[in-house]
């Protein structure tokens, strides 16, 4: 057991549901604050360009609550590196950072950077973030040829997308091996010195296998399955169970 946490919520839902009225509830700022009193590591977000969830003025919001009221927890920005994304990281100064290859009309986080292109703009947003003392993490598929490579660029962490894994709710032989996929990754990263984090469609009844076979996961950054959860069990409960599902209560 331990007593820190690796679950790091992913409020993007939350800014979704309120972007659909003119009005400020639900509270971006309010439910995460609710997450990380309950005992979650910190926030996630992903401002897209056109602002369709989490807005700009949400990035601030949530970095000033962090700093004044909870500054032993962590903000990560997750994106793609352009000019405008690395601006806000310039100006908001998360703990964290996560580099995605998303195309702006993407729906959600769906595949890791390929490597075997050229990557000299993510090297140097890369560097850019890390004279920042920001901490960077770049989304990786679930193969063991991927760590050695984000390693070279200059990345300190990885985030193993685990959708293909989550995708296997009713397929357990499947689940099984996307799971060791995910592990052979896992242990590859760090083997190249690399932290390791997970996301996509991780649940309270799939993550406890995910965390036996990888014990060193450093962080789960959840979003669409915890907010379903929440929308349930409310988000301060839902925060102890993926806790308990992660073997830490």
């Amino acid at each position: 057991m331990s007593s820190v946490s690796r679950l790091s919520v992913n409020v993007n839902a939350v800014a979704m549901l309120r972007n659909r009225r003119d009005l400020p509830w639900p509270s971006v700022t309010g439910l995460a604050a609710i997450a990380m009193e309950a005992g979650a590591k910190g926030v996630t977000v992903h401002p897209r360009p056109d602002e369709r969830h989490i807005r700009k003025t949400d990035v601030f919001d949530l970095a000033e609550l962090i700093e004044d009221r909870f500054p032993n927890k962590e903000l990560c920005l997750e994106g793609y590196p352009s000019a405008d994304f690395m601006q806000l990281v310039e100006e908001a100064r998360p703990e964290q950072v996560l580099f995605v290859p998303d195309d702006p009309s993407q729906s959600t986080s769906d595949h890791g950077w390929d490597f075997t292109k050229d990557t000299g703009e993510l090297e140097t947003a890369i560097a850019a973030a890390r004279e920042w003392t920001v901490t960077v993490s770049l989304f990786c598929d679930p193969d063991p040829a991927t760590p050695e490579q984000a390693a070279r660029l200059g990345a300190e962490r990885i985030e193993i997308y685990t959708g293909p894994y989550g995708a296997c709710y009713d397929d357990p032989a499947r689940a099984q091996k996307e799971l060791e996929k995910i592990a052979l990754t896992a242990e590859a990263a760090q083997g190249c010195g690399l932290g390791v984090n997970a996301g996509h469609d991780l649940t309270v009844e799939n993550i406890p296998a995910l965390i036996e076979r990888t014990p060193f996961i450093r962080e789960m950054s959840i979003g669409h399955g915890f907010t379903a959860d929440a929308l349930i069990f409310g988000f301060a409960e839902s925060v102890r169970r993926f806790r308990k599902s992660m073997g830490e209560l």
